[in-house]
């Protein structure tokens, strides 16, 4: 229950950062005529990517490290059960070990690719 409030009040936090991100958009237009959205002399537009990349890394981050530990105390149980298959098992934890660590580099390239291309 403990959890459910705390990711309640992160969104909630999260939703009321949001705010000040569409307050302040100015319509200019460039050489060609178009109009581009900035935000005035003395207010940047706001990116939320940075924020989300963030969160995504450390969520993925977060994940990696819980496969890894599951992956590892799974393989010394079952080797410390049958020591004879042991060279299998280990050969079949290192492959999935490999395809994790695959997995979390993907996912850690797309948050650092995310990071500053997304505009509110």
């Amino acid at each position: 229950m403990k959890a459910l409030q705390l990711a309640f009040l992160v969104g909630m936090v999260m939703l009321m950062a949001a705010g000040p991100a569409f307050a302040y958009l100015e319509k200019n237009q460039d050489k060609d005529g178009k109009t581009v959205e900035t935000g005035g002399p003395d207010h940047p537009v706001f990116s939320g990517g940075a924020i989300g990349a963030g969160i995504g890394a450390a969520i993925t981050i977060l994940g990696a490290g819980l496969g890894f530990g599951r992956i590892g105390g799974s393989a010394l149980e079952s080797m410390a059960r049958q020591p004879e298959v042991a060279p299998r098992i280990m050969t079949a934890m290192i492959i999935i070990a490999a395809m994790l660590e695959g997995a979390t580099f993907f996912s850690l390239i797309v948050c650092i690719l995310i990071n500053g291309n997304g505009k509110w």
